[in-house]
């Protein structure tokens, strides 16, 4: 691994991609600077992520859960690309970028405009029926659980300021006793967000889809992941494990740093502006 002034490794990391297919693998740093914060950066504070047994197995969390994501989707909605997704978006319209992992859900690279991505984890605009694989768009479960709960967001909304929310779309409000959830309007089932949260598997289709990309893959350009765990960190693996240079662009240390064919510590938005104007 080569860790060096940042200026330098980015001429170097620019020198690594050039001409080679590369795949991006991004994580929850690349979209700190759009407002959504990330689970393990380097200044964040300690979160417990939700798991996917406490989901499902109990109701009152469930029903905390959903009154905080029936505020928190629209926040993470609104959010905008930032320099760093654009960056990655230009790349791919140059030929250096062939193809997006991401283990983000905030769909900012498809807003910035890459075409190839896969989004690992799912994304917060779906929602799926646990019992009849119904899917339905964010939106429309939002009219159903606005019909329900009227007012609820826009009054949590006018009585905090800065709401925080978080990597899933999880917004921190504490008064949710009264929030009715609803459910699947085709068969009754259990709704959840088409999210794979701790504790439950990457569809298989997907990761095929994504083991695909990496051995086409000729570079690997880690952006913003801390790859702390399995579901990122394998690709880097198997690609280190084809010979296939690796450039980790993170705040911090990673899981994948012994792997890495160079390292730059720094953020992200600059440096993949900076790779950019290299590449394109």
């Amino acid at each position: 691994m080569v860790d060096i002034d940042t200026t330098d490794a980015v001429e170097r990391a620019a020198e690594l991609l050039r001409g080679r297919r590369t795949v991006v693998i991004s994580g929850a740093g690349l979209s700190t600077d759009s407002g959504i914060p990330d689970y393990r950066g380097h200044r964040s504070p300690p979160r417990t992520p939700m798991t996917y047994q406490q989901f499902v197995g109990d109701p009152v969390f469930r029903q905390r859960y959903w009154a905080r994501n029936h505020v928190g989707w629209r926040r993470m909605d609104a959010a905008r690309p930032n320099p760093g997704h654009r960056g990655v978006a230009r790349l791919e319209r140059a030929g250096v970028v062939s193809g997006v992992i991401t283990q983000n859900v905030d769909l900012l690279h498809m807003k910035a405009g890459a075409r190839r991505v896969i989004d690992l984890h799912g994304t917060y605009a779906r929602v799926r029926c646990l019992n009849c694989a119904n899917l339905i768009s964010r939106m429309t479960l939002a009219q159903h659980l606005e019909a329900a709960n009227p007012g609820f967001a826009e009054n949590v909304s006018a009585g905090a300021t800065g709401i925080e929310v978080a990597p899933d779309a999880d917004a921190v409000v504490t008064d949710t006793d009264r929030f009715r959830m609803v459910d699947c309007m085709a068969c009754g089932g259990m709704l959840k967000p088409d999210i794979v949260y701790f504790g439950e598997n990457v569809p298989p289709d997907r990761v095929e889809a994504a083991f695909d990309m990496v051995e086409q893959a000729q570079a690997i350009l880690v952006a913003g992941s801390s790859l702390t765990v399995m579901s990122g960190l394998r690709f880097v693996r198997r690609a280190a494990k084809n010979g296939v240079p690796v450039v980790i662009v993170n705040r911090g240390r990673t899981r994948a740093d012994e792997l890495a064919t160079l390292r730059i510590d720094a953020g992200c938005s600059e440096t993949l502006c900076a790779l950019a104007d290299l590449g394109s």
